[in-house]
């Protein structure tokens, strides 16, 4: 028979109890591993952020310098860019200045008006007048000037040409190259260069100056005919008091006030051509007008030419002393001019201690 206590549990309730003291142990327990599980979980992903932080630092680091470096590849681009730009515009203006000589050096071919203006420049030499017959004796004069350029040279700060007699020592003193001077107490070591010149032009300039037509230039410009002004002009040089004769042809020009005329007899051109000017009466009133020799011009034998000068030598190295020009182009003549320095007669001398000058080559003939 059972025994129960009035006071307390009974033993069904106390193993009741037991079981479901022992069921929540078994889940405190699970609990316990399930919160371990998670702690460890979080340490793991607390790791994985810090990797993360890393990784995305190192990747703005990364960005950050791919950027700079693009930033500055950009500008040395740019850089490279704009110095490329320089050299393009540069060598623009190179070609432009070729072009710019070319075209002068065309012009002295085909155009009148260049071939005077060097020729005003130049040196001329007379050397022979022909006379010829074709039924009248031919009063026309024909010259022949031969032409020959002076060809620049650049003369830079603290350097000398030296111009010797004899081609043989300026070539000796090029081959040896180096040279040591004396000057002014200090020793210089001076390279002795041939120099190469630019390109020059000679050519042969025939002018003949006709007797049988003259020209007359500031014809008035009126209100008649050309026929008529061409009638007036025959008539007047028909008749002048200057001398005058038979008129062959008029060739007159009315936009430029000018004309030309052609004589039948040679001889009747040569009293107009004692004036300058001489009174001309046209539609009631006297006008001057100008009288000059009709010319007719051409080249010949044109060349271009360049080269080297064969007696002339360039001085480079030049140190700067406290002496005066002319001083130290005394002291550079002397030491080339012994034969004991392979030098020789001198011809010409040019030193230049500042700026620059040129000198001025011209065909040795």
């Amino acid at each position: 028979m059972e025994t129960t206590d009035p006071f307390g549990p009974s033993k069904d309730e106390m193993e009741s109890l037991k079981e479901e003291l022992e069921k929540w142990k078994e889940r405190l327990e699970k609990a316990e591993k399930a919160k371990a599980d998670l702690f460890l979980c979080k340490l793991s992903a607390d790791e994985e952020h810090v990797k993360a932080q890393d990784e995305l630092t190192k990747l703005k680091d990364l960005q950050e310098k791919q950027r700079k470096e693009s930033v500055m590849s950009r500008e040395n681009y740019e850089t490279e860019l704009c110095l490329l730009n320089q050299e393009n515009t540069e060598l623009k203006r190179e070609i432009e200045k070729l072009k710019e000589d070319l075209a002068t050096n065309n012009s002295v071919l085909s155009q009148d008006v260049q071939i005077k203006k060097k020729v005003a420049e130049m040196k001329m030499k007379f050397t022979q007048m022909e006379d010829m017959k074709d039924g009248y004796p031919d009063m026309n004069t024909h010259c022949v000037f031969y032409v020959t350029t002076k060809i620049p040279f650049r003369l830079n700060k603290n350097q000398a040409l030296l111009t010797f007699e004899d081609e043989e020592v300026a070539q000796r003193l090029i081959k040896m190259g180096k040279h040591t001077v004396n000057l002014d107490s200090k020793i210089a070591n001076l390279r002795a260069k041939p120099v190469t010149l630019e390109m020059g032009i000679k050519f042969e300039l025939h002018v003949t100056i006709s007797g049988k037509k003259i020209n007359v230039s500031e014809i008035p410009e009126l209100s008649i005919p050309d026929d008529w002004m061409r009638d007036k002009l025959e008539l007047h040089f028909y008749k002048s008091k200057h001398g005058g004769g038979e008129v062959e042809n008029v060739k007159y020009d009315k936009r430029s006030g000018t004309a030309v005329i052609t004589f039948l007899r040679p001889e009747a051109a040569s009293g107009f051509l004692r004036h300058a000017t001489c009174s001309f009466f046209v539609n009631g009133r006297f006008y001057m007008v100008s009288v000059s020799p009709s010319t007719e011009k051409h080249l010949e034998k044109l060349q271009i030419c360049s080269g080297i000068s064969k007696k002339t030598i360039l001085l480079k190295g030049i140190q700067e002393t406290e002496d005066d020009e002319e001083s130290v182009q005394d002291m550079i003549e002397i030491h080339f001019q012994k034969p004991s320095n392979g030098g020789g007669e001198i011809e010409n001398i040019k030193y230049v201690s500042k700026g620059v000058t040129w000198a001025y080559f011209e065909e040795d003939t």
